[in-house]
């Protein structure tokens, strides 16, 4: 019976975690609220805020074993936090790239533009759908495109890497919407002639303006620089027919499609789909990003809080440690304030809120570290196309907050067991021991 006792108190504690973890940032801040409401005005409350005080005085004679709570629980919130942030960058610049004014046209059943297989005649008929903006000539803004993947060496390094080369038709800049050069001049139409994502040119050794590449076994030359603020910065631009021509490639891998307005894309779909001479997926480019995104972020984010969870188990147990060894080394204190009255819930909210402002003193220096160390800065991964996406890390509020509360169930965790104990030791064995 005390087995499934202790087992339902286990589970009930991670569960009450969990949704801790779970919680809004809101609902943190009322809980505080709440709390610091009790403690003043009632007198259990001044009385666990005296015993704690008298706690925190000691911290400097305790400033080794109390190190060890601060240090572990900065290391899990510094290291979750920047993991977290490497997701979130990534999936902020996929989700940028998209937008609800254009949609991208995809073989049905495609899971990406690699996958993906449009000829010509197809490419034809989706330009005369309805609800494609058009050009002041009349001309539909759509861009049909072929993507394929190259190697490039990595700037610093002997290694390779993956790197995305876009064939796009002449209307490409229209159609996309965001890309300004800036650097350089646009490509010619049949030359091999390539522009260079500003992503892409701080990754990738020579790609800078005026540099010659080899790709498909032939020589490429960079004339110019462009900046898209998303993940287009990671790619290579070339003329679609040239890239065919190189690739040995007889059709596209998609369309990109400039709306009228952003209402017009269920027309559009609908025309597309019902057309019988065609076969494809329609999707707004902010839906089709967004999507791409998810697989390479939930990998992220699994493998950050599974490294977050294996650290915070060492810093739990860090904080068992000292807080019991606290707890031994004060505890003629304890029993004395229990024998004057002190009731046993001041004495466990006294050690509890020790072990709370150590944990969130170690969180704040943990965020602040991973802020630091890591907000804006730039790495590259591979996105779901196995081509190396550029990108910055985003240390967000909503993180820091996160790993706040991570810090404060590590403490809770860390000081429960210890002021129980400190709790419910008699007065007297308390002062005999002692």
């Amino acid at each position: 019976m005390r087995f499934l006792i202790n087992a339902a108190t286990w589970l009930a504690l991670l569960l009450g975690l969990y949704l801790w973890i779970r919680s809004p940032w809101w609902l943190l801040l009322i809980l505080v609220a709440v709390g610091a409401v009790a403690l003043l005005l009632t007198r259990r409350g001044r009385q666990a805020l005296a015993v704690a005080r008298m706690g925190v005085s000691t911290l400097p004679q305790r400033i080794g074993a109390s190190s060890v709570i601060l240090v572990g629980i900065a290391g899990v919130v510094g290291v979750l936090v920047a993991l977290l942030a490497m997701g979130g960058g990534l999936a902020q610049t996929l989700r940028a790239t998209g937008s609800n004014d254009t949609a991208i046209v995809l073989r049905a059943g495609a899971t990406g533009e690699l996958a993906s297989g449009l000829t010509r005649g197809e490419v034809t008929l989706v330009a005369q759908a309805p609800g494609i903006a058009r050009d002041a000539r009349g001309v539909p803004l759509t861009s049909p495109e072929l993507v394929v993947v190259a190697n490039l060496p990595k700037r610093g390094s002997s290694s390779d890497a993956n790197v995305e080369l876009r064939g796009v038709g002449p209307l490409a800049r229209a159609a996309h919407g965001k890309v300004k050069l800036i650097q350089g001049r646009w490509f010619t139409p049949g030359l091999r002639e390539l522009v260079v994502g500003s992503g892409a040119e701080r990754e990738f050794s020579g790609v800078k303006l005026g540099d010659s590449v080899r790709l498909g076994s032939q020589p490429w030359k960079v004339v110019g620089v462009f900046k898209a603020g998303d993940a287009h910065d990671s790619e290579l631009w070339a003329d679609a027919d040239t890239v065919a021509s190189a690739y040995r490639r007889g059709g596209f891998s998609s369309v990109i499609v400039r709306l009228a307005k952003p209402a017009d894309f269920a027309m559009l779909k609908a025309a597309l789909l019902s057309n019988p001479q065609l076969h494809v997926m329609v999707q707004t480019t902010r839906a089709y990003y967004a999507a791409q995104s998810e697989g390479v972020t939930r990998v992220i984010r699994v493998v950050g809080i599974s490294v977050g969870v294996i650290m915070a188990l060492g810093a739990i147990f860090g904080a068992l440690n000292t807080m019991y060894a606290a707890v031994s080394a004060r505890g003629r204190e304890i029993a004395t304030l229990r024998a004057l009255g002190f009731g046993g819930l001041p004495v466990v909210l006294a050690v509890l809120l020790e072990t709370l402002l150590l944990a969130l003193l170690g969180g704040v220096l943990g965020g602040a570290i991973a802020w630091l160390l890591f907000n804006g800065y730039t790495v590259s991964t591979l996105g779901a196309d196995f081509s190396q996406v550029v990108f910055r890390f985003q240390v967000s509020p909503a993180l820091l907050v996160q790993g706040l509360k991570w810090a404060l169930a590590i403490g809770f965790i860390g000081g429960i067991f210890p002021a129980l104990r400190a709790a419910r030791v008699p007065v007297s064995v308390a002062l005999r021991e002692l």
